[in-house]
């Protein structure tokens, strides 16, 4: 089984594409946020002080978004042959070292490369459909801001593991090049 993390900046089409690598490759989705949200929910103990920790806008420590990801691979690796897509982590190359070292090593690192201002349109044209409250001008350029500096720092220290996709061309035509990186490893 394969761990592939998909990287990339706000609106650079993570979703859309990790959408179509599970339904041809069959792949188990794991995104932080939604493991966060699902542990909250649950109304566990470990749910209530997250809940406490993101309301006061906090960040939530590494080491339980760690732990919440291992269990969830642990619970699926049973309905899944070919591995797990990591979507949107690690967010900083510590966090990447942390997961390879208390979790498993990644295989590959698809990071969808979008320039700042294709990453800017996408956004605002969302937040006219979706009324997103992190979707206005002036936080969309601090995200990509903040991503840029972090993500480079990944893309340095795992250079050996990222194929960098160019994510400006249609979704058919950026699924055709995610198809070719995966077939290296999956071959």
């Amino acid at each position: 089984m394969k761990t592939i993390w998909v990287i990339g900046g706000p609106g650079c089409g993570k979703g859309t594409q990790c959408d179509r690598m599970i339904e041809k490759y069959g792949f188990v989705h794991l995104s932080s946020g939604d493991l966060l949200r699902a542990e909250v929910a649950s109304g566990s103990e470990r749910g209530a002080s997250l809940q406490d920790l993101m309301s006061k806008g906090l960040f939530v420590p590494t080491d339980v978004v760690l732990e919440l990801i291992k269990e969830k691979m642990v619970r699926e690796k049973d309905k899944t042959k070919t591995g797990f897509l990591i979507d949107g982590y690690p967010r900083e190359k510590e966090q990447g070292i942390l997961f390879e070292e208390k979790v498993c090593s990644v295989d590959l690192i698809l990071f969808f490369d979008v320039s700042n201002e294709t990453l800017k349109k996408r956004l605002l044209g969302r937040a006219a459909v979706s009324q997103r409250a992190d979707d206005n001008e002036e936080t969309i350029k601090k995200r990509i801001e903040i991503f840029n500096s972090k993500n480079n720092e990944i893309i340095d220290h795992y250079k050996d593991k990222v194929v960098k996709i160019n994510a400006e061309g249609t979704v058919d035509e950026i699924f055709a090049k995610v198809e070719q990186a995966l077939n290296t490893v999956l071959a």
